[in-house]
Order: structure tokens, then sequence, then C-alpha cells
């Protein structure tokens, strides 16, 4: 797999990854908590939407998100768990609720593991990606150098004066090709301590991109989550609803109500079929197969006048070669 190949794939791969997250998220509502998906579907668009923002250079606070995710998840739960009606509750009176949760508490420690979660898998993976672009903008630099006319001048004699002597057949020798060569990637060679270091920084954070690091990881499993806060919330629902009552007052509710998840059986598991992923096409075996192909470069550009004189400028061992002046017989 090529540099710029996994480089073009990996956005994707991190964009179809927060998609199915967000469809699981999604279906869980419209599975488990139906009354109150229509409600949360634009919150859990909204948080997802965030996460990509984030993992792809915007500067915006992961924690506040998911606060903002739990602080409106709080007033549907209430509406629908914790102290049902005929009718919803007013708005004012959800966003009473919703300035309540963090005072409250209702989810318990669940928006502090998401947060830590969050924080510890986004990062690098925000890093990974800032990392294979500064790659790609190196790799598209060097491959439009130019040369110097002294460079060139030894290239077109090294390649072409035995043609004058009808001696077309004859290459350059391999010590004479590698003086020449060299001396023209001069200032590619010097990038190369850099390189390799570039590439052993980025073989170091794939390492620590596992468990509660890796973003595939903990967004595939945040529904889980999710439903662990809604249901410790509804257990917990009697205590709950006496702390809103000496906050926001006795419920206000509208004549109207929320329908609830619009979305057919049929589309839900269409759902969970894309969520389901092969491990082959994980975000992780993409990484590790980029990772293992990039250390098959990473003397690539200290080795490069060597891998041009050998493998199509200069003679092969023991052959007639051409030395700069005349033919040598090795």
């Amino acid at each position: 797999m090529s540099y710029l190949y996994f480089y073009l794939l990996v956005p994707e791969t991190f964009e179809t990854l927060i998609k199915q997250a967000e469809n699981y998220t999604s279906t869980l509502f419209c599975n488990t908590y139906r009354n109150m998906a229509l409600e949360a579907a634009a919150s859990v668009q909204e948080l997802f939407t965030d996460v990509g923002l984030f993992v792809f250079g915007t500067d915006i606070s992961p924690d506040e998100s998911v606060n903002r995710f739990f602080d409106t998840l709080f007033p549907l739960v209430y509406n629908h768990l914790i102290n049902p009606g005929v009718t919803d509750i007013s708005l004012e009176y959800s966003e009473c609720i919703r300035m309540a949760r963090r005072d409250i508490n209702p989810f318990g420690n669940i928006p502090q593991i998401v947060m830590g979660q969050m924080g510890r898998s986004l990062l690098p993976s925000r890093t990974f990606l800032q990392a294979l672009n500064l790659g790609i903008e190196v790799i598209n630099t060097t491959d439009h150098l130019q040369f110097s006319k002294e460079c060139s001048k030894a290239l077109l004699k090294m390649q072409y004066c035995p043609h004058c002597q009808a001696l077309t057949l004859s290459k350059p020798c391999m010590g004479y090709c590698l003086n020449v060569v060299r001396g023209c990637l001069a200032n590619v060679a010097e990038i190369d301590p850099h390189w390799r270091g570039y590439i052993r920084s980025l073989e170091e954070l794939s390492d620590t991109i596992h468990g509660t690091y890796d973003i595939e990881h903990v967004l595939l499993n945040f529904h889980l989550l999710v439903n662990d806060a809604v249901m410790q919330a509804h257990i917990n629902g009697k205590k709950l609803a006496e702390q809103v009552n000496k906050i926001c007052g006795p419920p206000v509710r509208t004549p109207t109500q929320t329908p609830g998840c619009s979305l057919d059986q049929s589309k839900d598991k269409q759902g969970m079929k894309i969520s389901s992923r092969d491990g082959e096409e994980s975000l992780a075996s993409r990484r590790k197969e980029f990772i293992n192909s990039l250390r098959l470069y990473k003397t690539f550009y200290g080795g490069l006048a060597d891998q041009l004189c050998v493998n199509e400028l200069a003679a092969a061992d023991g052959l007639p070669c051409w030395n700069g002046g005349d033919v040598v017989k090795r």
C-alpha cells in the first residue's frame, strides 16, 4: 500500500467510522427508546459532527461537545422515562432541566468516562492525520525537485557522452554513477534523518492507539455507555424527579406530543448491517498495514541515489561500463 493511497483512504475510513458510530447510537434510540428517538436525533448528529471536525483539525472542545450531548439528553429522559405524561413538557421547562443537568448529575460518572475516552482517543487520531498531511507535503515537495545546471550537465555527460563514441549500449560504471547522482541529490539526502525520525514517530504514535486510546473502539462502543446512562437515570428516577421539582418546579406540559422514531424496521436493520465491521477493513488493520509498508521506505531518501544507480542507471557488476572518459571492462 503506497503512502498516497493510504493518505487518500484514511479520511474516508475515519468518516465511515464516525458515521457508523452515529448509526449505532441512532439505532439504540430507535430500537430501545423509540419515544425519544426523533428528539435525540439532532443532538446525536451534532455530537458526531463535532467529533469529525475535531479529528480533522478544527479547534473545538470534545469535552464541551460531550457535555452538550448529555445536557440535551436529560430533558428527554425526564420527559419520557422519569416523569412521562400524555403530552410533552414545555420548552421552557425542558430548558430548565437541561441547564440543571450538571448540578443534578443524573447519569453518574458516565459523562466523565465518555469525556476521558474521547480525549484519549480523538487526540492521537487527530495527531496521526496531521502527521500524514506533513508526510504528503514532504513527498510532494521532493517530487518536483529542480536540479542545478551543474547537475544537469553531469547527468547529460554520464548518460549520453558514450553515444558520441557509438557506445550506445554502455551504461555508467557504478562508482561514477554514484558520484554524479549523490551530488545531484545532496539536498534530498539531508532529509534522510528527519524522514527516519518522522517514520519512527508515526510508529510510536500508532503503537499508542489501542484499547481506550483506539478511536474505533471508543466510538463504536459509545452507544453502550449512552444506554447505561439512560438506564441509570431511569433507575434513580424518583430521586431525580424530586431534584428537578426543587430546581424547576412541577412539570409544565404542552398540549402536543412529539412523535417517536420515524425509521422503519428495514432501515434499522440496514443501519446495523452497515455498522458491522470486518476486521480486515478496520481502521486499526489499515493503519498497521500502512506502518508496515512505510518501514520499507525508512531509508528511501538516504539511499535514493544508490537505488537509482543499482536499479536503473549504472551497469551491472561485471559488465563493461563507461567511467566518464572511456569504456572499461568492469
